[in-house]
């Protein structure tokens, strides 16, 4: 059966809102034209996660979020996305975007990545932003 599960790592943290997130998320991946077999959001603090960033990715850096594809099917969702809360509050006060939408952006972009979206360059960024903007659009909730 699909699901989508929510976790906490290394941090306090309630999320609000889960069964209209989560059906806003089978949404987004439905329309992409792909089907949800597992999917599983860890929130945790920036040490956790720059942890994680060294260990898998070689990276030494501060992330807001890590996706870790495990689907083995094609047009099938099976992943973990690894998502810091202290990156997620820094950056809406940094970007006057508000907690709450700063979160959803980037859950839904850690979908969007494992729906094959990139965004390593300019053009796939721009990309990767409208879907999200247009992901984000269709939230009926806050």
């Amino acid at each position: 059966m699909p699901a989508i599960h929510f976790f906490v790592q290394d941090i306090r943290y309630h999320l609000k809102n889960k069964n209209p997130l989560k059906a806003w998320i089978k949404e987004t991946i439905a329309a992409e034209g792909y089907k949800l077999h597992e999917l599983n959001y860890i929130f945790c603090p920036d040490s956790y996660l720059l942890n994680i960033n060294q260990q898998y990715l070689d990276h030494d850096t501060y992330t807001d979020i890590i996706t870790f594809d495990n689907s083995e099917q094609k047009g099938v969702i099976e992943g973990d996305i690894f998502i810091s809360i202290d990156r997620i509050r820094e950056n809406a006060a940094k970007f006057g975007t508000g907690e709450t939408n700063e979160l959803h952006r980037v859950m839904i972009h850690g979908a969007l990545h494992l729906l094959g979206y990139k965004d390593k360059t300019i053009t796939s960024k721009n990309q990767m932003t409208a879907k999200e903007d247009e992901y984000l659009s269709k939230r009926n909730f806050t």
